[in-house]
C-alpha cells in the first residue's frame, strides 16, 4: 500500500506540471481513504514534488485535502465537495474505491489515480493505449506479464517433475 501511494505523490505531481499554469492560483483536489496523520510522509513527498513544479503552497496554489479515515460511505459525497470547489485536478490515494468516487463525481476535472486491477475492466480507461476520458493513473497489474507468469509456472512444474522423476529431491 505505501509503495502505491508514493507512485501516486509522484503522478499526480507531474500530471500538476503539465496542467497548471504559474501565474494565478490553481487548487488541486487530494481525495483519500485514509487520515491525514497516516498519509503525512506522503503529503510531505506530494508537496515537494508540487514546489518542484513551480507551486507554492499559499502561494499560487490552494491544496484542499479530503480524508475519509475509513469510511468509505463518505467518499461519494467529499468528491462531489471537491468538484463544487471547482478544484482544477483531482488526486485520488487509497485505491479503486476512492477513484471510482471520484469518477461517479466528474467527467470534466482530471483525475489522477492508482489501480490495483484493470483501470479498463474497472471503467477508468478506455483502452490502455488510449485511455480517452479525465482520469489517467499507473496500474500495478502488468496485463501482459499475465501470461509470461503463467509460463514460468509451467516451466517450474516441468522442472520439478523432471527433477523427482530422477530421484532427485528438492532438499539434495
Amino acid at each position: 500500500m505505501r509503495r502505491r501511494d508514493f507512485v501516486i505523490v509522484l503522478l499526480g505531481a507531474s500530471v500538476l506540471s503539465s496542467r497548471l499554469a504559474w501565474t494565478q492560483e490553481r487548487s488541486i483536489g487530494f481525495l483519500s481513504a485514509g487520515s491525514a496523520d497516516a498519509y503525512a510522509p506522503f503529503v510531505t513527498a506530494f508537496r515537494a514534488g508540487v514546489a518542484e513544479s513551480a507551486f507554492v503552497e499559499g502561494r499560487n496554489l490552494a491544496i484542499e485535502f479530503r480524508w475519509a479515515e475509513g469510511h468509505y460511505d463518505r467518499l461519494a459525497e467529499m468528491a462531489a465537495d471537491l468538484v463544487r470547489s471547482r478544484v482544477e485536478v483531482i488526486v485520488t490515494s487509497g485505491g479503486d474505491i476512492v477513484a471510482a468516487a471520484a469518477k461517479a463525481a466528474t467527467t470534466t476535472i482530471p483525475i489522477v489515480f492508482i489501480s490495483g486491477g484493470d483501470p479498463v475492466a474497472r471503467g477508468f480507461a478506455t483502452s490502455l493505449a488510449r485511455p480517452g476520458g479525465n482520469m489517467t493513473g499507473v496500474s500495478l497489474l502488468v496485463i501482459e506479464l499475465v501470461p509470461k507468469r503463467v509460463e514460468l509456472v509451467r516451466d517450474l512444474q516441468f522442472c520439478l517433475k523432471s527433477q523427482i522423476g530422477r530421484g532427485t529431491t528438492a532438499e539434495q
